[in-house]
């Protein structure tokens, strides 16, 4: 531990706590963050304007979700599966049901990623045997003579 950031942490907390009432908890606290952002910019200091330090990613991120983390929500759509956003967790399809334990709906889910309403939160390979099985049953066939029959009887 470098003494000259520690001695500067341990300044900055007792100006704090000289402040205001603080407990034992919120200075312990206190001094990590401050200790580490200090060490941080003693990081940025050493090698040189313009470049930032390396950061880790947080311990408590599952590392499912953190692979997905930075990029597009779509990139938690795989082929086989789908990675919550919320827990990491990898399905086949993320359902209502699912998303309850988080306390959401599918339409909140949406929203708070990116997703588009419309979107399906089933993975490529569940979408597409999905598609198959329907035009296998005649559905697209039938949908379009029905919106065909429901056009004339409107007009």
């Amino acid at each position: 531990m470098s003494k000259r950031l520690l001695e500067m942490c341990v300044q900055i907390v007792e100006a704090q706590a000289s402040a205001g009432v603080m407990s034992t908890e919120e200075i312990e606290e206190s001094l990590r963050r401050i200790y580490k952002v200090l060490q941080e910019l003693d990081a940025v200091e050493e090698v040189g304007p313009g470049v930032e330090p390396v950061r880790e990613v947080p311990k408590k991120l599952h590392p499912a979700k953190s692979a997905v983390l930075g990029k597009g929500p779509y990139e938690s759509i795989g082929e086989n599966s789908v990675v919550c956003l919320e827990c990491g967790a990898q399905l086949r399809q993320i359902t209502a049901n699912h998303l309850k334990s988080h306390g959401m709906t599918p339409r909140e889910y949406k929203k708070k990623w990116g997703f588009r309403l419309k979107d399906s939160l089933a993975a490529k390979a569940v979408s597409r045997s999905r598609s198959a099985a329907a035009k296998v049953r005649g559905i697209p066939e039938n949908l379009k003579a029905y919106q065909e029959r429901r056009r004339k009887k409107s007009t």
